[in-house]
């Protein structure tokens, strides 16, 4: 199992994982929806396009790693040498199958496939083509990255460095190589009936196919011209001993021609339909036409020239034993049964071999032998027509050697293919011809067209000349005529038209007094205009001054009344102020009272006290210590000392009570008490 660079294994899908399903190809489509119909979009990234397209090698796009399918013709390279026209020839044959295995991948027909399915194709292909590849390399080819070679150049230029110049021819088999191909594309394209009544199985299918292929012309797509669908369908009703009229042919090509109208030929799904459908075929049987198509593929795919049996003569015992035969352009193989498969022998054939006629010995007839260099092989047929049809088979064999053909049909197809060429050359060259001649009738005919025109052109001419002199004298005299009677009118006109202008002189006088006077009545009306725009243009700037003076009388309006606002404000604070400093008097008025009216009473009361004392002289300290401390007791509920700083706090000024501090200092000095000093 190959390992990738990043150190990871990864494994090499299977064939079955490469056929695109009805809902694959989702990776191709992703990639290939930006460059529908074939454009390179060259801004992109090539690690971004992860396919390869098939492609022939040309100058190609090497910004893109997906490579459009230019459909060319498939001569590629010229080889001048047998070799090399053998191994161009096998190279054509392989691309034709590989083309039908691409067109099979490219899911959206946009001539691109992803890269990991042509991985996988190019892998199944070094496999059964036995071409010995690394797989480490195969990966590194196909990374999703820029580098490697279907990256930068595309697939065509891998296809042919890498696989199709390592294929040697014999080194594998060609069916088993066509049988992957058919494979990828029946898958998509062929649709059988499902209900069994198709005429062709699988197999005969694919056989059909791989004729096709060989028979196809070599440009893309791949088509098979009318002539050759007429060989080809010829040769399997010879197989099935069927004759068919050639107007019985012509019209089941007819009925073809107009699918091939457009293209040239049938495809090989409308061919594959043609033998499905029954047309041709006259209800021969299944088994019967998987014979004939079998028959046919060995003839011109295999290149069986003939096959069938033959009595052999041993070279040791020299018994004779029957054995199946199968002729060869390069070899007469020998088998035990028509099965072929079980290869008994095998008589190389070149061009220094030959085939001889013997007479009948030994009880076997229509006896021959076949001389090759070193041995002799001697054969007997069934009947002499027999031994005819192989005695000829061996010798034209054996000049397809000489002459260095490896393929009886190749050449035979090459040669209906220069023949077809060369009627279309001279087709062409008749249509050329024909046209030529036609284009000369015509300018024949229209050279004489143009000399009957001439000269009916010169007739008339004569007739109009004359007709015109003829007008052009009584023209003469009708002038004449004309100009005598306009002379007398001009002398009329003159005499009046003298008249008119003395009378329009006049009218002009008049005219020219009526424009001065219009003149100056205009000036007039000028003048008048100018003063009254004068006294306009007064009025509106006497209009403006007044505007603005109202503007200004305005704003000084609003100026006093907002300044009246203002005094309304300040007269109605400060009689708000007013009122309240005359309640704050009147509270500090009545307050006073109250504490004149106190201190009235605590005077009244040391008085009394006072009197006390001196009534009773005889009273010791004891009872005088109870009259002051019964002052102090009459101070105390009195609750003088808060009146008294109630009364001077709510003062605004002491000097409207003069004698309001003079009566507390004496009160102070009287009862002692500190409060009337701190007041004080």
């Amino acid at each position: 199992m190959p390992q990738e660079p990043g150190g990871y294994r990864t494994r090499v899908p299977t064939l079955r994982e490469l056929v695109p399903s009805s809902h694959a190809g989702s990776g191709a489509s992703e990639h290939c929806q930006s460059n529908r119909q074939g454009s390179c979009q060259h801004g992109a990234s090539r690690s971004e396009q992860a396919g390869g397209a098939l492609a022939p090698p040309q100058p190609l796009c090497g910004l893109c790693s997906r490579l459009h399918f230019l459909k060319p013709d498939l001569g590629v390279r010229a080889a001048p040498s047998r070799a090399g026209a053998s191994a161009m020839a096998l190279r054509k044959e392989l691309l034709k199958s590989i083309w039908y295995a691409f067109t099979a991948l490219d899911v959206e027909k946009s001539g691109k496939v992803s890269k990991s399915q042509l991985k996988v194709l190019s892998h199944n292909l070094y496999t059964v083509l036995h071409i010995p590849h690394d797989p480490v390399a195969l990966e590194e080819h196909f990374r999703d990255d820029d580098d490697g070679p279907v990256s930068s150049q595309g697939y065509m230029p891998y296809l042919n460095k890498y696989i199709l110049d390592k294929v040697e021819e014999g080194a594998f088999v060609k069916e088993h190589f066509d049988e992957l191909c058919w494979t990828l594309t029946a898958k998509k394209n062929y649709r059988a009936d499902s209900n069994g009544n198709s005429m062709l199985s699988n197999q005969d299918a694919f056989r059909l196919w791989c004729l096709f292929n060989f028979l196809s012309e070599d440009k893309y797509p791949l088509i098979m011209v009318p002539d050759e669908v007429e060989y080809l369908l010829k040769k399997v009703l010879s197989s099935m001993s069927l004759e068919v009229s050639l107007g019985e042919l012509e019209e089941l090509l007819a009925q073809e021609a107009q699918v091939a109208q457009t293209t040239g030929g049938l495809s090989v799904w409308q061919f594959l339909e043609l033998f499905n459908s029954g047309r041709c075929l006259r209800g021969v049987g299944r088994d019967t036409l998987s014979m004939a198509i079998h028959e046919v593929y060995q003839e011109l795919i295999q290149d069986v020239l003939k096959q069938g049996y033959l009595w052999k003569r041993g070279h040791l015992r020299r018994n004779w034993t029957e054995r199946w035969f199968q002729l060869q352009p390069s070899c007469l193989c020998y088998f035990g049964s028509e099965e072929c498969k079980e290869k008994r022998g095998i008589i190389p054939l070149d061009a220094h071999c030959c085939v001889e006629v013997l007479p009948d010995r030994d009880g076997k007839r229509c006896m021959f032998c076949v001389k090759t260099a070193t041995r002799t092989y001697e054969m007997s047929a069934s009947d002499t027509r027999q031994r005819q049809e192989w005695t000829a088979a061996i010798q034209m064999a054996i000049r397809l050697q000489a002459e260095g053909k490896k393929s009886l049909h190749k050449d035979l197809k090459q040669k209906r293919r220069e023949q077809r060429e060369q009627r279309e050359r001279r087709r062409a060259a008749k249509e050329e011809e024909l046209l030529r001649l036609q284009q000369l009738q015509e300018e024949k005919e229209r050279k004489l067209q143009e000399l009957e025109l001439l000269q009916e052109a010169q007739r008339q001419a004569e007739r109009l000349l004359q007709e015109e002199e003829e007008r052009r004298r009584s023209q003469h005299r009708e002038l004449q005529q004309a100009l005598e009677g306009q002379l007398r009118e001009a002398e009329q006109a003159r005499a009046s038209m003298q008249a008119e202008m003395e009378l329009k002189e006049e009218e002009a006088a008049r005219q020219r007094q009526r424009i001065k006077e219009l003149e100056e009545m205009q000036q007039r009306l000028q003048e008048a205009l100018q003063l009254e725009v004068k006294a306009r243009r007064d009025e509106e700037s006497v209009r403006l001054a007044q505007t603005r003076l109202l503007e200004e009388e305005e704003e000084k309006l609003k100026q006093l009344m907002q300044l009246k606002e203002e005094q309304e404000r300040y007269i109605e604070r400060a009689q708000q102020e007013k009122e309240e400093l005359q309640q704050e008097m009147a509270q500090q008025s009545r307050s006073l009272q109250q504490a004149q009216q106190q201190l009235e009473e605590v005077r009244q009361n040391r008085q009394r006290a006072d009197e006390d004392v001196e009534v009773r002289p005889g009273v010791g300290w004891g009872e005088a210590g109870r009259v002051s401390s019964l002052g102090h007791r009459l101070w105390s509920q009195a609750a003088f000392p808060q009146t008294l700083a109630l009364a001077a706090a709510s003062c605004a000024t002491l000097d409207k009570f003069p004698n309001f501090l003079e009566l507390v200092s004496r009160l102070g000095k009287e009862t002692g008490n500190s409060v009337v000093m701190k007041i004080k």
